[in-house]
């Protein structure tokens, strides 16, 4: 036992600094644990992804305690403005394909797919 040689009143004393800093670590822990979250939730606004119910219940109950780092910030900030950049490049596009109407695909496609043969059959006789 870490008391042993102390009196009572020492032994008193050191068993409350014990909990005050096991209560000072779990604050801190559950801090940490609300900015990941944070972060996390950002990440999932960015790339669109389901939100997780947990971690908006871990930034909940940190409350305005949260500070995610400035450098992961910035970060996600980079990656979305390159992605805005990005939207002429072919990539960009295939992102974009998301956002569309299945049906407008498949009418683009199915009209593309007709003038190529039309194009075809004029300069081809097999055709």
């Amino acid at each position: 036992m870490a008391t042993a040689g102390m009196s009572r009143e020492e032994a008193e004393e050191y068993q409350k600094q014990l909990v005050e800093e096991k209560m000072e670590r779990d604050a801190e822990f559950l801090v940490k644990k609300a900015e990941r979250a944070t972060l996390r939730t950002c990440l999932r606004d960015k790339y669109r992804l389901p939100k997780s119910e947990m971690d908006e219940n871990m930034i909940e109950l940190a409350g305005d305690d949260i500070d995610v780092p400035e450098e992961l910030l910035k970060m996600v900030d980079e990656d979305t403005m390159e992605e805005q950049g990005g939207k002429d490049s072919f990539l960009g596009q295939m992102q974009n394909l998301q956002n569309m109407d299945m049906d407008q695909i498949k009418e683009k496609a199915s009209a593309t797919m007709t003038e190529l043969r039309t194009k075809a059959g004029e300069k081809c006789s097999v055709m």
